[in-house]
């Protein structure tokens, strides 16, 4: 049997062994890690049944719950799915090779010239404890949730970000979006996550940029007005009270966003 084993096999055994580590990562995260247990408990119960025991009638009835597993298990990790599918097609690795066989010019991106204005506005806000929720586009378009507010296409300013989040301003309880180093929308509309391993202090403005950055691989900037403290979320992950130092490296790529940091 070993003497079969080649270089190949040991390359499969580890790809298995990465994805189960990163599949396990994503449920612990994720609060569903109970879940996860019970589907492999299941699995191993259904191949003692019917491989090793060989029970026929009961190795029969599971291989009927065996034959829809991929439908449920569908439904019951849907968000889960859509984040690995997120950080898979966002890694840097890809979007390497897209830049090598891309003509579209990103002269803008990369230059990054929101950055500034969104520190400094986020800074000020903070201080003086006014809410506000900033998403930053990355690779996925925003369309749809820009259409939920009104349309902009103004030029980033951090003026102009506080005076749109300012208390008495009708656009300040929802969301602005930032695309191409341009302000598309605001008061848009974000999904809300459900995620029950979410802090209790944490209100309405991080879930909704949780929810927001779980759907999608956008960037969330949530300033809270009850602490004037600043958040991000990226990918499903939050990172609370943030420096106006690191809230600059993140938006630059130079730092990622871990859960809580």
């Amino acid at each position: 049997m070993w003497m079969n084993f080649g270089i190949k096999d040991l390359i499969d055994v580890l790809l298995v062994a990465f994805f189960l580590y990163q599949t396990y990562k994503l449920m612990k995260s994720s609060g569903t890690l109970g879940i996860f247990s019970g589907v492999v408990s299941f699995v191993v119960v259904w191949i003692l049944m019917s491989q090793i025991l060989e029970m026929r009638l009961m190795g029969a009835i599971l291989d009927k719950f065996i034959s829809v597993g991929f439908v449920v298990l569908i439904v019951l990790f849907q968000d889960e799915i859509r984040r690995f599918l997120l950080a898979l097609g966002s890694h840097k690795g890809w979007k390497f090779l897209a830049k090598l066989f891309s003509t579209r010019d990103d002269t803008g991106e990369k230059e990054g010239k929101y950055i500034a204005p969104v520190v400094l506005s986020c800074m000020n806000m903070a201080r003086k404890k006014t809410g506000a929720l900033i998403v930053v586009e990355r690779d996925m378009d925003l369309a749809l949730y820009e259409h939920t507010g009104e349309m902009f296409n103004a030029d980033v300013n951090a003026r102009l970000i506080e005076n749109i989040f300012f208390k008495n301003s009708p656009l300040h309880d929802g969301a602005m979006i930032i695309s191409d180093n341009k302000i598309r929308a605001a008061g848009c509309i974000l999904p809300v996550a459900q995620n029950a391993n979410i802090p209790k202090e944490l209100g309405l403005r991080h879930r909704s940029g949780l929810g927001m950055s779980m759907e999608t691989d956008a960037m969330v900037i949530i300033v809270s007005e009850e602490r004037g403290r600043i958040s991000v979320a990226h990918l499903g992950n939050l990172c609370v009270n943030v420096s106006a130092e690191e809230l600059q490296q993140i938006l630059s790529g130079e730092r990622e966003v871990t859960n809580f940091c």
